[in-house]
């Protein structure tokens, strides 16, 4: 079996642009992949389209480690996030493929099933005001659509540092979740890499009594000395990887106990393949997995089958029943989460179990949507930018 043509669509919303890849192979069998960049949508599209001549076209959808050779080796240059979320379009479709040609689920080929029951966390829920009555009754809502862990970032556009006023401002917007959610609803403190160790530390001070799940990039990602004073300066869980694109960036972290959970992206770490060596490490060193998840139902479902399969899994995280609910339009069979216990429950399709609606995609075209962290009102998700604009 050889892949002989690769679709490409880009979907756009105010915040985000999820781009998707169809491989079509000899046989007649197609495999779906999908990634949403961080604010570099043009540069993954290239990207795709050059590696795809050079590794794909003409490729047996088998030979995965050959594939992620040619592009994490062959191509000379370290693969960076765009190289490793270009070959994660193209792994997550070749699984697709596979799966579907031996007719069982991806997660029965990753190690067979471990659960049932895959718990699932809200995010993209807090889209109003920084006041603690609205973001609580925002809070309700999540709890009403059954989930058990919601996440929040309620640090506004700080940078670094952060003003007194702010901390109380944040403190107080989790006492409103807190109070709305109940004590056994999970809180996850996003922290979003925004601050200097000092201040990580004094905002890990402020939420103690809050418990929250864990602190999630309380400093910039590359910064261990601030993450190792972090670590000393607390007893609340701390999460972080979504921004590591290959194994050997985990090192660090691991060897020194820095990290509790980690939430690597498999879209953006070279796919199924790669985050299953991934698995490994962590499992190796007692960790856990809570894998990072901003994509539409495609991503989404790629990643529901390894947590079926992962042992060390925790959580998974999930946008879309508040942020673009249309995007469940973009495929049959997209996952959803149950509202009697939170959780997904594992695939039985084939392969990865979603089918393309192109018309559905085409409704919804390139926007220039991306995460304007550090600008006010970037929770609400607006557009921040016009494609349209941008393009004349």
């Amino acid at each position: 079996m050889k892949i002989e043509k690769i679709d490409m669509v880009v979907v756009g919303a105010p915040w985000r642009e999820l781009t998707i890849i169809e491989l079509t192979t000899d046989a007649g069998i197609t495999g779906l992949g999908e990634v949403r960049m961080v604010n570099k949508t043009d540069t993954l599209v290239a990207a795709i389209q050059e590696l795809a001549a050079r590794y794909v076209i003409g490729a047996d959808p088998f030979d995965l480690s050959r594939l992620a050779w040619n592009i994490q080796v062959a191509e000379y240059g370290l693969p960076g996030e765009v190289g490793q979320s270009a070959l994660a379009a193209f792994d997550m479709a070749c699984w697709d493929i596979i799966g579907k040609s031996l007719n069982v689920p991806v997660w029965k080929l990753l190690g067979g099933k471990f659960r049932d029951r895959v718990p699932a966390y809200a995010n993209g829920w807090y889209q109003g005001d920084r006041d603690p009555k609205v973001i609580q009754s925002l809070a309700k809502g999540v709890v009403a659509k059954g989930y058990r862990g919601l996440k929040i970032d309620p640090f506004g556009a700080a940078a670094a540092e952060i003003s007194r006023s702010e901390r109380r401002r944040a403190l107080s917007i989790l006492e409103a979740v807190r109070d709305a959610v109940g004590p056994d609803v999970e809180i996850f403190l996003e922290m979003h890499g925004r601050f200097t160790g000092a201040a990580a530390m004094a905002v890990a001070r402020d939420v103690v009594a809050i418990e929250p799940g864990w602190l999630e990039e309380p400093v910039i990602p590359t910064d261990v000395t601030s993450l190792r004073r972090v670590r000393q300066s607390t007893h609340l869980p701390i999460a972080a990887g979504e921004r590591m694109h290959a194994a050997h960036e985990l090192r660090p972290f691991l060897e020194e106990g820095l990290v509790d959970i980690y939430q690597i992206d498999l879209t953006h770490a070279g796919g199924i393949t790669g985050i299953q060596q991934l698995i490994g490490w962590t499992n190796a060193y007692n960790t856990i997995l809570a894998p990072h998840n901003v994509c539409g139902p495609i991503g989404t479902a790629a990643a529901l089958q390894v947590a079926v399969a992962c042992p060390n899994f925790k959580v998974l995280e999930h946008f879309n029943d508040f942020a673009d609910p249309w995007v469940f339009d973009l495929v049959e069979g997209a996952p959803r989460v149950d509202p009697i216990d939170g959780c997904f429950a594992a695939p039985s399709q084939p392969g990865l179990g979603v089918t393309l609606n192109r018309a559905e995609c085409e409704k919804h075209p390139r926007t220039g949507g991306r995460l304007a962290l550090f600008s006010e009102g970037w929770e609400k998700r607006v557009a921040v930018d016009s494609y349209a604009v941008k393009k004349n």
